[in-house]
């Protein structure tokens, strides 16, 4: 669990009950469904462990936020926060930062902006270890064929 108080949705899921509520109300409405209970079942599927329903989420709110501009405000946080949940962090940085740029004291954005840098600087950490990894071993490998083509 997160020592950031406000970005507490990034590990919270709803029960599997909860989120099975929002998909029978999406269900139902069919073809038909209103923009709030899409973002409602969005919202499940983004709080959801599962991927799928992370990569679901992502998809349904992406299509509220290109079309009902009045409704993008509120799909920045949550666009964010599944980005962020799928590993996508460029992504969740920047929908974050529109969010920020709207609301500089948004508590949850400056919480999950937090989160977002934290594991890209933890990613980048790793990232260089394995290339430098690679480089040593590289040098190992291309120093032991160097001295056995000089012994020939």
């Amino acid at each position: 669990m997160s020592t950031l108080p406000y970005a507490a949705d990034a590990e919270s899921p709803l029960k599997p009950e909860e989120l099975q509520v929002l998909r029978a109300q999406y269900e139902k409405e069919g073809d038909y469904v209103g923009i709030q209970t899409k973002f409602n079942y969005a919202w499940g599927l983004i709080k959801s462990s599962s991927r799928p329903d992370q990569q679901e989420g992502v998809r349904l709110l992406s299509d509220i936020f290109r079309n009902s501009p009045e409704r993008r405000r509120e799909c920045l946080y949550y666009l964010a926060l599944g980005n962020y949940k799928l590993g996508n962090y460029a992504e969740a940085r920047r929908y974050n930062d529109l969010l920020i740029d709207l609301e500089p004291a948004n508590l949850q954005a400056g919480s999950l902006k937090g989160l977002i840098d934290d594991k890209v600087a933890k990613e980048g950490l790793v990232g260089a270890a394995i290339v430098g990894g690679l480089a040593v071993a590289a040098g190992i490998v291309g120093s032991m064929l160097f001295k056995s083509a000089r012994r020939r």
